[in-house]
């Protein structure tokens, strides 16, 4: 017996016409009628009785209506207390400073509507230390570009980012074109994060495959100094195109890098579930959507959902 039964049973009673409890329904009058003819022989008894104005409850009917009825009342009842509960607690959130530039204040928006009880903690952070502080438990979950596989993490490939060439207009050796590849940019002067970091590590095996080096005439681990040292023509760098999203349009030139194995796959880490709190397993659910829309959406540029 299932509670649609229940409903469709009521609606027949209330309505006291198969027909018109079909139309409130939206359903086909044959439908609802077999739904009824199924529940009676369920109970072994006849609930109807057909009349030519329309259906009555039988005696067995009216003491089966009474108790769906009460039924149907507490199911509602359970489904507004499931409702309006808030879930509360705390959560941390580790985002590295290109991420939080498109995901950041989105996932904020999400989780007070969703979760309003919920404080949120959001880190913004290269990606390197983010996995310092989720391997101290400082953090409940990050964002990270690689992963550590001695660590009890549940890791879940989230998006791919393509990555650009980024350099001021007038930069001596940018290249000219809209797209470019990594044996090209040998003599090009690069600011770059530090080794320590996942996009730095990205980029030194690519160009270790074609058994080649980068030219790095710094190396800056802070996205917001790394990226005015590149605005100011000291450099260019190699960075999603969310690097840029926090500039004035025009400050900065994007080449896209056509390499294989030049994209940023986007790893969504948290500690073991059974570590997790209701509120942190809850904002990570919230994390995941937010993305993807944001992704399908094309608030995301340079973006794509993993395929598994």
């Amino acid at each position: 017996m299932e509670l649609r039964q229940l409903r469709y049973f009521v609606k027949v009673c209330e309505a006291g016409s198969m027909g018109r409890a079909a139309l409130e329904l939206g359903l086909a009058t044959s439908a609802l009628s077999q739904q009824i003819s199924r529940l009676e022989g369920e109970l072994s008894t006849r609930l109807l009785q057909r009349q030519s104005t329309g259906v009555v409850p039988t005696d067995a009917g009216l003491a089966f209506l009474q108790q769906a009825q009460l039924t149907l009342r507490h199911a509602d009842d359970a489904v507004r207390a499931a409702q309006t509960a808030r879930l509360s607690g705390h959560v941390s959130i580790g985002l590295a400073s290109t991420t939080a530039s498109v995901l950041g204040v989105p996932l904020m928006q999400a989780m007070a509507e969703r979760y309003p009880a919920v404080r949120l903690h959001l880190v913004e952070a290269l990606s390197g230390h983010l996995t310092t502080m989720l391997n101290a438990r400082q953090l409940d979950l990050a964002i990270l570009f690689r992963a550590d596989a001695g660590r009890r993490w549940s890791v879940t490939p989230l998006l791919d980012e393509q990555l650009y060439v980024i350099g001021a207009p007038g930069l001596p050796g940018m290249p000219p074109g809209p797209q470019v590849r990594l044996a090209e940019l040998t003599r090009l002067p690069l600011i770059l994060p530090s080794g320590s970091h996942g996009l730095r590590a990205l980029i030194d095996t690519a160009f270790a495959r074609l058994r080649l080096a980068p030219t790095v005439l710094a190396e800056v681990d802070g996205l917001s100094l790394l990226m005015a040292a590149v605005r100011a023509g000291h450099g260019a760098t190699i960075q999603p195109s969310a690097a840029t999203g926090r500039l004035e349009p025009g400050a900065v030139r994007s080449v896209l890098l056509t390499d294989a194995h030049t994209s940023r796959r986007n790893l969504l880490a948290s500690l073991s579930e059974d570590e997790l709190s209701p509120a942190a397993l809850a904002a990570r659910v919230v994390l995941a959507d937010v993305a993807r829309t944001l992704v399908t959406s094309g608030r995301w540029p340079g973006t794509s959902l993993h395929k598994n």
